[in-house]
């Protein structure tokens, strides 16, 4: 969420978390001053963060009343910890592609809430691309994880054919928007009909 009137329209449709970037490449980056108003949802938000200090990151948490962060960097579990310890429920994101390694998730399971799986790509996520399905299938962590990259309008029908037991929930971005930040709330409607 980027701007206050569309957060406000994409809170009144079936969805369970509205995400926000703190990541300042990011062309979904709140901003260095964003308005008060855009964090005032009565549902769950989720603080994005890449490589951001720990501490900074509670500042924030509290500071907009965020329940929920998303690492989208390297941050290692020591960090999860941490924030998991001061009360945040933490989402680790990992890139994948063809070669990834699902053991590398092993060492975080004891220090999150959820994990993220995106398509890999130079930035960190935001590319629109995904990446092949299939692979989740070599995903035998018991960790509750969702489904991220290049999910858009016509993906519903697909994602409902995914019985991976883990998979509980889908992040949904680029594929729905106007301009980076503006989600369209006709898509959204329609892909979550389809979903349902």
């Amino acid at each position: 969420m980027k701007f206050t009137e569309n957060r406000e329209e994409v809170e009144k449709l079936e969805v369970n978390m509205l995400g926000y970037i703190f990541y300042e490449p990011s062309s979904r980056f709140v901003g260095e001053h964003p308005e008060a108003a855009l964090f005032e949802a009565s549902k769950p938000k989720v603080a994005v963060f890449v490589d951001e200090n720990a501490f900074e990151i509670l500042a924030l948490a509290k500071n907009f009343n965020f329940e929920f962060v998303q690492l989208h960097g390297k941050e290692n579990p020591k960090t999860c910890a941490l924030l998991r310890k001061q009360g945040l429920t933490v989402i680790k994101a990992f890139s994948v592609d063809e070669s990834f390694r699902f053991d590398t998730t092993k060492a975080y399971e004891k220090e999150v809430d959820y994990f993220l799986f995106d398509t890999k790509t130079p930035q960190h996520g935001g590319s629109g691309k995904k990446f092949n399905w299939e692979i989740l299938n070599r995903y035998k962590g018991y960790k509750p994880f969702f489904l991220s990259g290049g999910i858009g309008p016509d993906d519903a029908v697909d994602i409902k054919k995914l019985d991976h037991p883990k998979l509980t929930g889908v992040d949904l971005n680029s594929g729905f928007e106007d301009e980076p930040g503006l989600k369209n709330i006709e898509k959204l409607k329609r892909f979550i009909e389809a979903l349902k």
